[in-house]
């Protein structure tokens, strides 16, 4: 009678698919402790709510070779400074609103979503609104009348999704917190809008 060779016993198989699946399963444990650190709001990778409350560019950085987020001096949303919690809240009602009016059958955040209409993950820093100083009312009027605008010259238009004026500035709150995340330099070769400040007058 032949011996069965060592490497072809079941019991070794056995046993090595359940360390294996073992290891694997302590390895995406620990695997997604880490990636909390990163993607938590106030984490490596993802700022604090009250962002908002500071002005957010986004340049090329020599050293990582990368477009990344800027954080400048105080600039806060619609005049108004806000706590972390009241920022939160404001963010996080513009973040369900994208969800209800279903934004990402048309656009992409984080580059999720589709392809029809632009990226909206650093829509706050789109030159097409202007300049810094009308942005915020550009992009109010625009949320809750896109039907009769062209908008990053895709010819297309956006239909009016019957938001109002409050949905409207959760939405820009929450689009102006997007852009302050740390994407890796996603999206590439992204001209941001002009953010310097005019110089003072003599």
């Amino acid at each position: 009678m032949t011996q069965e060779a060592w490497w072809a016993s079941p019991s070794l198989w056995r046993k090595s698919a359940a360390w294996i699946t073992g290891g694997s399963f302590v390895m995406l444990i620990f695997l997604t402790f880490d990636t909390m650190s990163y993607i938590q709001a106030g984490g490596k990778q993802v700022p604090g709510y009250s962002i908002i409350n500071q002005r957010v560019d986004y340049q090329f950085d020599e050293a990582q070779n990368r477009y990344l987020p800027v954080i400048g001096p105080e600039e806060p949303l619609f005049g108004k400074m806000l706590t972390e919690e009241e920022a939160a809240a404001l963010v996080s009602k513009g973040k369900l609103n994208t969800q209800a009016k279903n934004c990402m059958a048309c656009h992409t955040l984080l580059g999720n979503g589709a392809y029809y209409a632009p990226d909206l993950t650093k829509s706050w820093l789109d030159p097409s609104w202007g300049s810094k100083e009308v942005r915020e009312q550009q992009m109010i009027d625009f949320l809750m009348n896109p039907q009769d605008r062209l908008h990053n010259g895709l010819g297309r238009r956006m239909p009016n999704l019957g938001i109002t004026e409050e949905e409207a500035r959760a939405t820009v709150a929450f689009l102006k917190w997007m852009s302050a995340i740390n994407t890796l330099g996603f999206p590439h070769n992204f001209k941001a809008i002009d953010q310097s400040d005019a110089p003072a007058q003599n």
